[in-house]
């Protein structure tokens, strides 16, 4: 086996001495504040049983899709699915993909064209800006949330007609954003939108079962999913299972189907993962207790971080994300680690992953979590700030 390139040694190096090298972890049985399974459903027995049911009911008993969607990947329960979820989100059509990450690419590579312009929230995740830097539109970031800032952009990129084709400006954004936890004021969003002729495009992967009726996302919670182009919903976070979903025109979901690279150039899901995706939509419609409990435990997170006066070192957030900000890397490792041997998974975001100063502890919100065990891990962080 050959050794790792000079230069790539280098590069690993470097995080080591910045105290960032990132590493997989191991599985432990601390107090969940770190995953995505806002709801619990990854660890639903009910949605396990439910799935495997339907499978059987269904006569499938297929482990894999054997190829692309174009190819011979596309079974049945796509096609229910997709039809279930378009209905859910009062879409015209949904398209799903293999990843949050692979709808991302996917869409942003393959939608905006040479002569188009792309405006990105400059707090976007890495897998919109990935596929933005794969499109061949022009792309500018606006300051996070400042749409003072995204007016200013949209009238310097005012759309031209080259070569008889008029130009497109998509505007790009979160509902939720993953690492502050925080959301854009969307009526005001769609405002602008409206208001210059603009595409309007949210990714909505952490407002999914967290936000409106049924936690069918934040756009829907204000009635304005008629006024967007496009969202993008992931199911490995609310859903608890895994992939996503683009969310749009019939039109839109045609052109993916024959462009998005991500998509056609890729095995599909297997029977039993879209199998799930359905009965974790079914389980949203008809379950909201669970959603309920979610709620309840973000307004208690609130109130106790209010009370112990940690509330400056935190964005702010209603969402299921809390980050208090600690900067340097060495720091927020060392309290995130006395916080994990007191029992609580807390992990820490190092920068590069967040610029540099804007390090933190990430707390994520379960239904699951019990209001003591958020009292409990938020009283132990104010001991470790002010001590330190």
């Amino acid at each position: 086996m050959r050794n790792l390139p000079n230069n790539l040694k280098v590069k690993l190096e470097s995080r080591v001495q910045n105290n960032a090298l990132r590493q997989l972890p191991l599985g432990n049985n601390l107090i969940d504040f770190s995953s995505n399974d806002y709801l619990d459903f990854s660890k639903s027995e009910s949605i396990f049983n439910a799935t495997h049911q339907y499978l059987v009911d269904n006569n499938c008993i297929q482990n894999g899709a054997t190829g692309s969607r174009l190819l011979s990947g596309n079974h049945n329960l796509y096609d229910v699915t997709e039809n279930f979820i378009a209905q859910f989100h009062q879409s015209e059509s949904a398209l799903i993909f293999n990843s949050g990450y692979d709808a991302n690419v996917g869409f942003f590579s393959a939608v905006p064209q040479r002569n188009d312009v792309i405006l990105y929230d400059e707090l976007s995740h890495a897998s919109i800006r990935d596929g933005i830097s794969m499109s061949n539109a022009k792309s500018y970031k606006f300051k996070h949330n400042d749409f003072e800032d995204l007016e200013r952009l949209i009238l310097k990129s005012k759309p031209l007609t080259i070569n008889h084709q008029p130009s497109t400006i998509y505007i790009v954004t979160e509902s939720v954003f993953s690492m502050d936890g925080d959301c854009p004021n969307i009526e005001e969003l769609v405002a602008v939108s409206e208001k210059y002729g603009c595409y309007l495009v949210f990714d909505e992967a952490h407002a999914l079962g967290v936000f409106g009726t049924n936690g069918k996302g934040l756009v829907q919670q204000f009635g304005l999913q008629d006024k967007v182009f496009a969202r993008i919903m992931t199911f490995g976070k609310g859903l608890g299972c895994h992939g996503a979903a683009v969310l749009g025109s019939q039109e839109l979901k045609q052109y993916l189907v024959n462009f998005a690279r991500s998509f056609i150039y890729t095995t599909g899901l297997s029977p039993h993962s879209v199998a799930t995706i359905l009965v974790a939509y079914q389980h949203l419609e008809i379950e909201n207790n669970d959603i309920h409990l979610l709620r309840e435990n973000i307004i208690h997170f609130n109130q106790q971080k209010n009370l112990l006066g940690l509330k400056p070192i935190f964005v702010r957030s209603k969402s299921a994300i809390h980050s208090a900000i600690i900067p340097g890397n060495e720091k927020v490792k060392w309290i995130a680690k006395q916080i994990q041997e007191k029992g609580f998974d807390v992990k820490p975001i190092l920068s590069p992953t967040v610029p540099e100063g804007q390090e933190r502890l990430r707390f994520c919100l379960h239904a699951f979590n019990s209001k003591e065990e958020i009292s409990n891990v938020l009283q132990l962080l104010g001991e470790l700030v002010f001590k330190s």
